[in-house]
Formats: structure tokens, C-alpha cells, sequence
């Protein structure tokens, strides 16, 4: 399954200069509840919502969207191999709870910071 963060989904969403690739969204997608919070923090932020909001929720949708339950915060408040900001933390908790139930878990990002940190943590990334 792919783990879908807030840069990939708003290139898509807003055409940036790069965006996924249309098979991405043949993939398995799953995310933290916290990308639709971003989404809409950006797309209102941006007074895009009028414009942007059948997307918005259509993208949402499209992704099965995992809770920040209680181990997933208790990971966040742990030290990462390499600095990260609040809102990597808790997709990169999110991250390893999935792996540590088993599944096999590819991270699509734009997001330097974020992909410089899930690589050191053996979090395989799927091409953008």
C-alpha cells in the first residue's frame, strides 16, 4: 500500500509544477486522518474551497484514512533518527504502526524533510 502525504496529494490537487503520476491512483492509498486536516488547512488558507472542494473530498475519499490513536501519538513523542517537525512525526508514527501490524507500507512525498526521515527509518518510497 502507498501512505499518501499532505505534498503529494496537493500537488495533485492544486497542479503544481510536479504532481503523482495517474497510476498512483490505481494504488492502495492510506494516510493519517491528519492529511484531510492539512488538505483543508492549504485549500481554505488559499480561498480555494469553493473551487477545490469536490476534489478535495473526492481525494479524501479515495484514501483509507487511519485515526491518530493512542500507540500512534505515543510513537510521535519519541526521537527519530533525524530531526523532524510535529506534523512528520505523527505521519511517520503513523507510518510504523502500520508496518509493525504487518503491512507493507511505501511513502509517496515531495517533502524533502520527510523522505530524508523516512529513509532512515527503512521506509521505502514510491517514485514521484
Amino acid at each position: 500500500m502507498i501512505y499518501l502525504d499532505t505534498s503529494g496529494a496537493l500537488a495533485h490537487l492544486l497542479a503544481e509544477d510536479r504532481f503523482p503520476p495517474d497510476h498512483l491512483w490505481n494504488e492502495s492509498l492510506i494516510s493519517s486522518r491528519l492529511l484531510e486536516y492539512e488538505i483543508w488547512t492549504r485549500i481554505h488558507a488559499r480561498e480555494l474551497a469553493r473551487s477545490h472542494g469536490d476534489h478535495v473530498r473526492a481525494l479524501v475519499a479515495r484514501v483509507a484514512l487511519i485515526e491518530l490513536a493512542s500507540p500512534v501519538l505515543v510513537r510521535a513523542l519519541e526521537p527519530f533518527p533525524t530531526p523532524v517537525r510535529t506534523l512528520h512525526a505523527l505521519h511517520l508514527a503513523s507510518i510504523e504502526f502500520l508496518r509493525a501490524h504487518a503491512q507493507s507500507v511505501t511513502l509517496a512525498t515531495y517533502d524533502d524533510r520527510l523522505t530524508r526521515a523516512a529513509t532512515s527509518l527503512g521506509i521505502p518510497l514510491f517514485p514521484l
